[in-house]
């Protein structure tokens, strides 16, 4: 493949939306400085686009238009994630504004007091309504761990661990690639009845856990916290680290929780 055929592919190669000709790619991007430098480029000017430049919530009326209308001229059937938006659409709404307008008062309510360990569960909270509010929140969408792991192959630098591969109680929605602060991170949605539930799997190297304030949760000792009316529930094990975030009930959160550490 030459220059020209590559670069008007570049962005739909970076969001994994390309199958056919990917290896093709790889290879051509591998072997062109050029081509590398700009998809280097467009990573950088991606993730300020998403993480760096504030954000500002569309107005609900516009929501509900938009889902009345996407509801009226979608040939086919909603999938899981529609059904499931336009039941949550007020109170995503109003977790959106908080999120904008409300300053965010840590104080010494919760078992995390550093001012790191604080950004780490900000930033779980803030991921967790990024994808929540994204019109395409799964890069792909399957109940198969087996089809979801292999997935991330080649996109991200390290293989996330995930051993739990979802029940009856917990199903597994798919996945996506997100970030946690600094690194590329694997995001698995889980759901629990009408409630979303993230676990962002990243490297644990160079995030400032703290000893103090942990729980036990299975077979591991984590931070549980609270923030905007989310729970959060942070663990690290071996070389990753693990947020798991939702509104569901602290108890059924810690449930998924216990699931997940005892089969890593």
């Amino acid at each position: 493949m030459t220059c020209d055929d590559v670069r008007p592919q570049l962005l739909h190669y970076q969001r994994g939306q390309v199958s056919l000709q990917r290896k093709d790619i790889h290879s051509h991007i591998q072997a062109c400085p050029a081509c590398a430098h700009e998809v280097t480029a467009d990573a950088l000017l991606t993730e300020t686009l998403e993480r760096r430049l504030p954000q500002h919530a569309a107005p609900l009326g516009l929501k509900r238009r938009l889902a009345a209308q996407w509801a009226r001229t979608s040939p086919h059937k909603p999938s899981w994630w529609a059904r499931w938006r336009l039941a949550v659409v007020p109170a995503l709404a109003t977790a959106t504004v908080l999120l904008i307008t409300v300053p965010i008062y840590y104080g010494q309510s919760g078992p995390l007091q550093s001012d790191h360990s604080a950004s780490m569960v900000t930033e779980a909270v803030t991921d967790h309504l990024r994808l929540l509010s994204s019109q395409h929140p799964l890069d792909i969408e399957s109940g198969n761990m087996h089809q979801v792991k292999p997935w991330y192959e080649g996109r991200l630098d390290f293989a996330p661990v995930v051993r739990f591969l979802g029940d009856q109680e917990f199903p597994l929605a798919g996945g996506a690639i997100g970030y946690f602060l600094d690194r590329k991170a694997a995001v698995f949605v889980f759901h629990r009845r009408l409630h979303a539930i993230s676990l962002i799997v990243f490297p644990a190297r160079g995030m400032p856990w703290s000893t103090r304030g942990l729980a036990p949760v299975g077979a591991v000792r984590a931070h549980v916290s609270d923030d905007r009316g989310f729970h959060v529930i942070l663990w690290r094990q071996g070389e990753q680290a693990y947020a798991l975030i939702s509104d569901v009930d602290l108890p059924e959160l810690t449930q998924l929780a216990v699931k997940l550490t005892a089969s890593s």
